[in-house]
């Protein structure tokens, strides 16, 4: 039986702050310093840590803190195949959009292996008794460091790429609900990045989760490299689109933008749960709970309470660890504050 949440429930995007000392066990993995068990046992620390950290906050939908994963989405192109590496275009200065590594399709893409995210929700539902939900990139966001050129297997045809990467999101998503997933976001920043056309991101999206039982969220947001935005920082132009995808959840951020836009849900419509970003996760700002709480109940007043949710506005892996938790402390604090102002429990 599914544990029951209380009004406006609080869960995170995904990613947590690494702490120093995984920062330092990265560069000796890199460095082939580890061995498998070394590996293993750090990766299940760091996902314990984030866990725990979650938890203590009173977050009431848990992640594992995306900790086996690397700048996002760079883990997952070593479980592709037909993927050469290119050369960043910048190594000095500012680590940045233009220095991420970067790949070239040889040949059309397959993911024989899977991404990987069924393996990390297994360890997560090992690791804790509370509600917890899985995070998986969608199509449009994994093609985002592959550079295309004339000759190479997909030309300059990003679509034809983004759909090859279809299946092997649907098949994990698939998975994932299959062994016991019951709460799914897919992360497609890159929806509101990549310039082409939305309706086939959606189309696309719903693809993705065609046949997947389970409670689905649609997260976009505008970047969030190193804390910076990339894409043009409104979600209107998006709409009427959006409303065709097949999800269960909007997952949209507000508080950096000083929630901009969030009375567009009146113009909308709210036909569907939607998760306010209610905390800056680019600013080192640290909310006050009366902060987040006014937050909320703006968010109310276009949003029926019923279908509200408090999140951060995106991952954490760009800020530190300990800047990480006490956001999360806010937004607990600020959370329980506007079920209290909107009398609501």
């Amino acid at each position: 039986m599914a544990t029951k949440l209380p009004a406006i429930p609080t869960h995170v995007i995904g990613s947590h702050g690494f702490p120093a000392w995984f920062w330092t066990a990265l560069d000796k993995i890199k460095a082939s310093e580890y061995g498998q068990t070394d590996v293993r046992e750090t990766l299940d620390d760091a996902t314990q840590l984030a866990i725990r950290d979650q938890e203590r906050a009173g977050v009431d939908v848990i992640c594992d803190g995306e900790m086996r994963r690397y700048f996002f989405v760079q883990t997952f192109y070593g479980k592709m195949e037909g993927l050469d590496p290119i050369e960043p275009l910048r190594k000095t200065g500012l680590y940045a959009y233009d220095s991420t590594p970067r790949y070239r399709p040889r040949q059309k893409i397959k993911v024989p292996q899977g991404l990987g995210v069924v393996e990390d929700f297994q360890y997560l539902r090992t690791q804790t008794d509370r509600p917890v939900k899985a995070t998986c990139p969608g199509p449009v966001t994994l093609s985002i460091h592959i550079q295309l050129r004339p000759g190479d297997a997909y030309a300059n045809d990003r679509l034809a790429l983004c759909w090859d990467l279809v299946p092997a999101v649907n098949a994990e998503l698939r998975a994932l609900a299959a062994a016991g997933a019951d709460r799914i976001q897919i992360d497609e920043p890159s929806a509101a990045i990549v310039p082409g056309m939305i309706d086939e991101y959606v189309k696309m999206f719903n693809a993705c989760v065609d046949g997947v039982d389970a409670k689905i969220g649609y997260h976009i947001c505008f970047g969030n490299l190193m804390s910076r935005p990339r894409g043009k920082r409104s979600y209107r132009w998006m709409f009427p689109a959006l409303l065709a995808a097949r999800c269960h959840q909007f997952v949209f951020e507000y508080a950096n933008r000083e929630m901009a836009e969030i009375d567009h849900w009146q113009e909308i419509g709210v036909d569907r749960e939607v998760a306010c970003g209610v905390v800056d996760v680019k600013s080192f700002y640290l909310e006050s709970p009366e902060d987040v709480a006014e937050r909320l109940v703006l968010c109310a007043r276009y949003i029926p309470v019923e279908k509200l949710s408090a999140v951060p506005d995106c991952g954490f892996f760009p800020v530190p660890r300990w800047l990480a938790v006490e956001k999360l402390r806010r937004l607990v604090a600020g959370t329980r504050l506007a079920r209290t102002q909107l009398g609501v429990m």
